[in-house]
């Protein structure tokens, strides 16, 4: 019994150890990866919302345009960093921090496709304060949908940039999906694991592989700034991406998209998996979509290729 009793204080505080260097590395990582400060930017605003403080900006003149970036580790406006200039000579161009990502402040809380496309009405609503038209890269193609399904008076035109599968987004959160979750949200082990998935090697990887075509346009500087807006808030960004994880971000678009009178179009990187079946699953719905592929590019050909996507944004719009 005392050997036993002896063991299990032992493992008590080798745990508590582990925990206590775990807890400082992760306090590290948030301290050090904002050291460049890659975020800052000019034109900066904030609109107070009720889940929190959203950041975006402003600039140009013309017809308003709202630049929405996908879901992913270190997902901000940045994003948009290729082509919002050159549109903002033609537009009012509002580039957002989606909740939970970037400079906008990241609450504890589950979030939904619900919370995200009430963001969408609210800020168009608020502060652009007319029709709007959207852009929206990958999976936030799916806000943009169900924004407009809620209120069509404040959109317009949508283009959607390699926006998920519909069957995707049918798929309901499972109980390994929970735990998951539920893991990814432990205050010290649950941020480690936060901390591997938005490590700057796991990010340059994801971009070299998933992102672009062709790696070598991966820089530096795009690593960098996705890396700072991934620990931007410390450990607080973890909880937008353990409900992506968890599929809690996940709603059926296909009533949406099949009623939508809405001018939509859909553009993809030519080289990205499935782009083709993908638009076909959209055109199946609603026929008057219209679909074209930027060449030399995959996910984010707004960054990969500016040049060939500021001409299709030019046809659309």
């Amino acid at each position: 019994m005392k050997k036993n009793g002896h063991r299990l204080l032992t493992l008590a505080a080798l745990l508590g150890t582990a925990a206590g260097v775990i807890h400082i590395a992760n306090r590290f990582i948030d301290a050090t990866s904002q050291l460049k400060d890659m975020l800052e930017q000019l034109h900066s605003k904030t609109y107070e919302w009720r889940f929190g403080r959203i950041h975006y900006t402003k600039q140009g003149q013309g017809s308003p345009l709202l630049l929405i970036h996908d879901i992913m580790p270190g997902a901000s406006g940045y994003e948009w960093n290729a082509v919002e200039k050159q549109l903002a000579t033609e537009h009012t161009v509002y580039t957002i921090d989606l909740l939970g990502c970037g400079r906008s402040e990241k609450p504890d809380i589950t979030y939904t496709n619900f919370v995200f496309a009430q963001l969408l009405c609210d800020f168009a609503k608020n502060v652009i304060k007319e029709e709007t038209d959207i852009i929206a890269s990958g999976f936030s193609g799916s806000f943009a949908i169900m924004a407009y399904r809620n209120n069509s008076d404040y959109f317009r035109k949508i283009m959607l940039v390699n926006p998920p599968s519909l069957s995707s987004l049918k798929q309901a959160p499972c109980e390994d999906n929970k735990l998951f979750k539920h893991i990814i949200e432990l205050p010290i082990f649950g941020t480690l694991i936060y901390h591997m998935v938005s490590a700057r090697e796991s990010i340059s990887s994801l971009f070299m592989e998933k992102m672009f075509y062709n790696p070598f346009h991966v820089t530096d500087t795009l690593v960098d700034t996705y890396y700072e807006a991934a620990h931007k808030g410390g450990s607080s960004a973890k909880y937008l991406y353990s409900s992506y994880i968890g599929k809690y971000l996940n709603i059926s678009i296909n009533n949406a998209v099949a009623s939508s009178d809405a001018c939509i179009y859909i553009v993809s990187g030519e080289k990205e998996s499935c782009y083709a079946l993908i638009s076909e699953e959209y055109q199946k719905l609603n026929s008057s979509i219209e679909v074209a592929a930027i060449p030399e590019a995959k996910h984010l050909p707004h960054l990969e290729n500016p040049e060939l996507f500021l001409e299709q944004v030019s046809i659309f719009m």
